[in-house]
């Protein structure tokens, strides 16, 4: 199997170098390319054609937000995770609307940055539940709906139960675990759920799930 290309672009070399280490350790992940600025982001994609970057927010020339609406506009882009912060917030709103595939916290542990990589690298995505909470808080409904919201009428029972999971920032892998059912079979209940609501992305699923009120705060 080819092994998964990344550009990892962050403006501190000491991280860089640490991502490059925690991910070609696992074997099947390659880093391609490093970028210190936005700009450089966009010239490495480009040239390197990654299938996945690890976008930092906060970089000089052009920020990590500006990179990848540029980046995304091109044909056939590479997936896209944004690196934030607990101090972000805002950050990660307007990286939803760029359309970032995933968020990953930068100071998350070492399983937790591969499992991002490999997700993305297969058209699945990395919700962090820290950032999962930010969305409750900016697009729960402050009503809930009695019954299932007109929005997901169309979604059977089960792609319900999948949505829920993803909104509560499962990968695939892990829902298929707790369904137990094949992997495969969940991607399929995804692509479904995306068509059916109109959405490109499991990521602007989530916001469905939480600004219709179908899915609330763990503490709810």
């Amino acid at each position: 199997m080819p092994k998964i290309r990344v550009l990892v672009a962050d403006d501190q070399t000491l991280v860089r170098t640490g991502f490059r280490v925690i991910l070609e350790a696992d074997g099947d992940i390659e880093v391609v390319a490093e970028a210190a600025t936005g700009t450089e982001a966009i010239r490495q994609a480009q040239l390197a054609t990654p299938d996945v970057i690890l976008m930092d927010i906060r970089m000089p020339e052009m920020d990590g937000l500006a990179a990848t609406e540029e980046i995304l506009r091109q044909p056939d882009p590479p997936t896209i995770v944004v690196l934030t912060t607990f101090d972000q917030n805002e950050y990660v709103y307007r990286a939803l609307h760029a359309g970032a595939a995933g968020f990953l916290l930068k100071d998350a542990p070492s399983s937790r940055l591969i499992a991002a990589v490999r997700a993305a690298a297969t058209g699945d995505s990395l919700i962090e539940p820290s950032i999962t909470r930010r969305l409750v808080e900016r697009f729960a409904a402050p009503v809930q709906p009695v019954g299932r919201p007109v929005e997901l009428a169309a979604l059977t029972e089960r792609e319900l139960d999948v949505l829920r999971l993803i909104a509560r920032g499962r990968s695939n892998a892990e829902i298929a675990g707790e369904l137990v059912v094949a992997e495969t079979t969940v991607k399929t209940h995804v692509a479904r759920i995306l068509t059916k609501l109109g959405v490109r992305d499991r990521v602007q699923a989530v916001v469905v799930a939480y600004r219709t009120g179908f899915a609330v705060s763990d503490s709810d």
